[in-house]
């Protein structure tokens, strides 16, 4: 009789590949981290120093969060509740062009790195400082990271709100390489958040200039993600194409109402653009989107939660048209008196964010915010959501295609190596779920809720998460980018 130290027994594999399975029932075995043999219930003599009953449950390849902003959370809170309740494995940090290294503050991070944590918490002037930090602190979930664009120019400049010069540009390329040296994934950027709206595409193209060398990869907060957002795409494209890099376009989206209706022409320009170059998106499965409080977006044609403020903390969780009204003051002026803070807007329209998830461009990431004291509910819930209100209630796509979406699709797209898919030899980072009851339990007004319906979860080998508890034992670890990433054409 083989001996191994994990033994899953009776569950339905969906292997992350989008292959629809049947409902047969599998044995799987797990040693040394990884999964060691995958035989039919019934066939195998194996024991196991730990086994569990998969009870017919789904077991699938563990969630990868694309598109997250855990970069001091992995370190200051390394359980991860979030983010393991809901079965993500993964996390990778460092989106939006803001990330916790390399950084060194003169005061106060600026918007939009506020919304990593407080100034004390930057504490990784090099990339290779803060992938030290992560092995210390093994956070329950692996950790991939991204460069921030917006971090390496408060790096190097004496403000944000010009270009950066020639020297700026390569002292900031000198940071982006020793990251890419530790395996860094890419470069990204914020291009829409006013300390880095003012770069030039100029800029970035000469910033990201290293990154094919490194089999790297470049992902974006377009420029807008309002009526420009065609234009801002074209400029992304741009970008990729002068660096010979895949694009990531990061949780797409048609934003405002006046641009409500216009995702298949958002669709369509992607699909023209794979023609010529390699690129994807994600998208995050709610018609509200959460970041600082920008007087940009202040509008009366939707509602914003005011999620944090710090001169007035009492409003979270109140609306911005409720404070107001308590005020008596106008919306923009109400705004303005909150700042600094946080907000959720509710600035799509469902059909949009229906058409975006289930285009095969699409992969998964919740962009959750967890230093915001009332979070989305994104951030704890975006991945049963995906299973439970848009694959099993609205029948938007298939099991196997949404478990594609947040595990293989997500491990090829940013070079994940051995991971993604529940395949012998592959690293053992699994999550164990009840189809017919999963589902996000998260709100806006109560949103740090676990998910219902999650199993199991096993990181690296090491069951993580179990009925509804973290384990004791954090088995995460930092992956670094490995094998060349599918490169885009060169430019015309």
């Amino acid at each position: 009789m083989q001996q191994f130290a994990t033994v899953i027994r009776r569950a339905r594999i969906i292997d992350g590949s989008g292959q629809e399975t049947s409902s047969a029932l599998f044995d799987v075995a797990l040693d040394e981290g990884r999964i060691a043999a995958i035989q039919p219930t019934g066939e195998s003599s194996w024991q196991g120093d730990a086994e569990i009953d998969g009870a017919g449950h789904v077991l699938t390849p563990g969630f990868i969060d694309v598109h997250t902003h855990d970069d001091l959370h992995v370190i200051r809170s390394p359980e991860m509740l979030p983010k393991l309740s809901q079965g993500v494995t993964t996390v990778i940090v460092g989106n939006c062009g803001i990330s916790a290294s390399p950084v060194t503050l003169c005061g106060e991070p600026p918007d939009p790195m506020t919304l990593l944590g407080p100034a004390d918490a930057f504490a990784y002037p090099t990339f290779g400082v803060y992938v030290e930090a992560i092995h210390r602190a093994q956070p329950a979930v692996n950790v991939a990271a991204l460069v921030g664009h917006t971090a390496l120019r408060q790096n190097h400049m004496d403000r944000l709100d010009r270009p950066a010069t020639a020297g700026e540009i390569e002292a900031m390329r000198t940071q982006l390489c020793e990251a890419l040296e530790h395996g860094a994934l890419g470069l990204s950027t914020g291009l829409a958040y006013a300390n880095a709206f003012a770069a030039t595409t100029e800029e970035v193209m000469a910033l990201a200039e290293p990154l094919a060398s490194a089999g790297a990869l470049y992902a974006t907060h377009l420029r807008t993600e309002f009526e420009g957002i065609l234009e801002a795409m074209g400029e992304a494209g741009r970008i990729s194409r002068h660096a010979r890099v895949p694009l990531v376009i990061s949780h797409l989206k048609c934003a405002g109402a006046a641009n409500w209706g216009r995702a298949g022409e958002v669709l369509h320009a992607i699909e023209s653009a794979q023609s010529h170059q390699t690129i994807g998106c994600d998208a995050y499965p709610y018609i509200a989107s959460s970041s600082t409080l920008d007087l940009k977006q202040v509008t009366d044609e939707f509602d914003i939660d005011i999620t944090a403020s710090s001169p007035h903390p009492e409003t979270a969780g109140h609306t911005l048209k409720q404070i107001a009204d308590r005020w008596g003051l106008g919306l923009l002026e109400t705004a303005r008196r909150l700042q600094p803070a946080n907000a959720v807007y509710h600035n799509m329209s469902d059909d949009d964010v229906s058409r975006i998830l289930s285009h095969p461009a699409t992969t998964i990431g919740s962009d959750g915010l967890p230093h915001d004291p009332h979070p989305h509910p994104r951030l704890w819930g975006a991945f049963p959501r995906v299973l439970g209100h848009y694959s099993r209630e609205r029948g938007l796509f298939s099991l196997a295609t949404a478990i594609r979406k947040m595990t293989g699709q997500s491990a090829e797209r940013f070079g994940l190596a051995e991971r993604g898919f529940v395949r012998k030899n592959y690293w053992a980072d699994l999550v164990l779920f009840d189809p017919d009851t999963v589902r996000d339990t998260a709100t806006f007004a109560q949103p740090q809720q676990q998910a219902a319906g999650i199993a199991a979860v096993w990181v690296n080998g090491v069951l993580s998460y179990h009925r509804g508890c973290a384990q004791p034992h954090r088995a995460g670890r930092y992956l670094p980018r490995r094998g060349p990433a599918q490169h885009g054409q060169p430019a015309a």
